[in-house]
């Protein structure tokens, strides 16, 4: 997707705004939802909907109502559009249930470690060409909105790296299991880490750290996960 016409069609505060509502739905909106939820005529929704069309943001789909007449236009977000950080209500709620079923069946640290490793590893995987280190662990985690900034820590064999996670999507998940979601999150920094093959994971800071939210990369030589 092209990052400016995303932009460009976000720029805008109704777009927006329109766009939010359609990523905070479980389910497509007509014109007229999204008109009477954000306090607007129907007739000035659609064309910011078919400017967010033309910019591969927005799909729409013909529900037909088993009347006559021209079946009625419902929009959701395309496959592939930024979430913005803004997940449905039903994703939370599932994601919780789903937390409190591993904790009762006695998945740990080390399980939520472990899935998060093959799946950092499987999402390199998917890419097209490889990348430098530092490149595919912070294009992953800005993808996934943690925000990462990085800071150079000092220098030897290998670079070391800190990079800092300004935003954590995970946070309301993680102060309820923060044994499971913290493990996850360092199982996926260290499968990324380990698919480039240039690279080691030296400190994961958790919610449970002094000072949280961060990772510690040596960067410069091949080095495998355990």
């Amino acid at each position: 997707m092209d990052a400016l016409g995303v932009y460009k069609a976000l720029g805008d505060d109704t777009r927006y705004a329109i766009y939010r509502e359609l990523a905070l739905s479980p389910s497509p909106c007509s014109a007229s939802d999204l008109a009477e939820r954000l306090g607007l005529h129907p007739n000035t929704v659609r064309p910011h909907l078919d400017r967010m069309r033309e910019a591969g943001l927005v799909e729409v789909e013909a529900a037909h109502r088993g009347t006559v007449g021209r079946p009625q236009l419902r929009y959701s977000l395309a496959p592939g559009a930024p979430g913005l950080g803004l997940d449905p209500p039903a994703y939370t709620l599932l994601a919780g249930l789903l937390a409190a079923l591993a904790e009762q069946q006695g998945a740990g640290g080390l399980d939520a470690a472990g899935l998060g490793r093959r799946w950092g590893l499987d999402a390199m995987a998917r890419r097209q060409g490889s990348m430098p280190c530092l490149a595919a662990l912070k294009g992953e985690l800005d993808r996934l909105g943690f925000e990462p900034v990085e800071s150079q820590t000092g220098t030897g064999e290998a670079w070391r790296v800190r990079v800092d996670f300004l935003h954590c999507p995970f946070r309301d998940l993680a102060e309820a299991y923060p044994e499971l979601v913290c493990n996850l999150h360092r199982g996926i920094v260290e499968g990324v880490v380990a698919a480039t093959g240039e690279g080691m994971v030296e400190d994961f800071r958790t919610l449970g750290d002094k000072d949280p939210c961060s990772v510690t990369v040596s960067v410069g030589y091949a080095e495998s996960m355990p």
